[in-house]
């Protein structure tokens, strides 16, 4: 976001005294001094029979006062670009003009500000419009986390400038996720999650009715502010029974899980290289935990944008599994339609 400045107004009610142009003049030029700020130019103009107005030219914008006798009001105006807050005049213009009681206005003029898509398609530039920053900061396991109000997508999670997920369009990830997974069959006692720290891969699979949800993620302030801002994506997430959440590597975790515990397993790490590395190294252990029926699933990115990664994905897919499934659909959050990918277990040598 970028501050362009601080306004308020004052509007003085039942003023009974007048007051003459020369009060007026030198009383801005009182507030200009207080608040340092730099009057170029005074524009004023008395009306007859009764009413003033003047105009405050500044080198930070304008200071203006109105008076509308018949109704007994004195309205002031200040806008600034300057350091000192213009809400500073209040305690000059309560001493100076006799008044009954003052309304006070203060407006935000921050602008709304553009975040580039660092996911570009090739050739071409897009941005969000961002109309407030709710979280900004780094989580002690390093990750950039930010909270975004875009203008068109809601509440949208940031981790290191890439786009997670946005209120608005969540459903259809993560919906279509889940679905891919019961298209192979409907075991549903067990499941892990690995990532997703939004939230909603974990709320799609309780309305899938699994009785136990291991849910491996690395980050507990993505959790946190996700309950916090996001709270329609994990609505049901938050507190639930059915959930046992396990923080730290989900790769280290998993070495202690024991033989075939899982139906499904659900791969919602961020769509990079390193992930794709991480699913190499440990494949023999995502497959050593799923039962001999089960289904793996994972998000593997976009066709669209990254064809070579969606590729990696199916090859790791086709070295492991059997009866590999893909599920493409439109993100309008991403800009891009997105890719998952589901497969059998192969059967165990004997």
């Amino acid at each position: 976001m970028v501050k362009v400045g601080e306004h308020i107004t004052l509007d003085f009610l039942g003023i009974t005294k007048v007051y003459t142009p020369t009060f007026f003049k030198e009383l801005v030029y009182k507030i200009a001094k207080e608040t340092n700020v730099e009057i170029l130019n005074v524009s004023q103009h008395e009306f007859k029979p009764v009413g003033f107005t003047l105009l405050a030219l500044l080198a930070e914008s304008h200071m203006s006062l109105h008076t509308f006798p018949e109704h007994n009001i004195i309205s002031f105006d200040f806008f600034t670009c300057g350091n000192s807050p213009p809400l500073a005049a209040l305690d000059i213009l309560e001493k100076e003009i006799e008044h009954e009681r003052v309304i006070v206005r203060k407006f935000d003029r921050s602008t709304v500000s553009l975040y580039e898509d660092i996911d570009n398609t090739p050739g071409q530039k897009s941005y969000y419009v961002v109309n407030n920053v709710l979280e900004n900061f780094v989580s002690k396991v390093g990750q950039h986390i930010e909270i975004l109000e875009l203008e068109e997508f809601g509440k949208s999670l940031f981790i290191d400038n890439d786009l997670q997920v946005a209120e608005k369009d969540e459903h259809l990830y993560s919906s279509t996720m889940v679905e891919l997974a019961f298209k192979f069959n409907s075991n549903n006692s067990n499941a892990a999650i690995i990532g997703g720290g939004d939230g909603g891969v974990a709320r799609e699979c309780i309305s899938k009715g699994f009785k136990s949800i291991d849910w491996f993620e690395l980050d507990p302030e993505v959790v946190a502010v996700c309950d916090k801002h996001l709270a329609k994506i994990g609505n049901k997430v938050k507190d639930n029974m059915l959930i046992n959440r396990i923080w730290g590597d989900a790769f280290e975790s998993i070495e202690s899980i024991v033989d075939s515990k899982y139906d499904k397993i659900f791969i919602d790490l961020n769509d990079d290289q390193h992930c794709i590395d991480l699913a190499i190294k440990n494949i023999d252990n995502l497959k050593r935990i799923l039962k001999p029926d089960g289904v793996i699933i994972a998000q593997v990115g976009s066709q669209d944008r990254e064809p070579k990664q969606v590729s990696k994905w199916f090859d790791i897919f086709s070295e492991n599994f059997a009866n590999i499934e893909n599920k493409e659909i439109y993100i309008p959050s991403f800009d891009c339609s997105w890719n998952f990918a589901a497969a059998y277990i192969k059967k165990r040598k004997r």
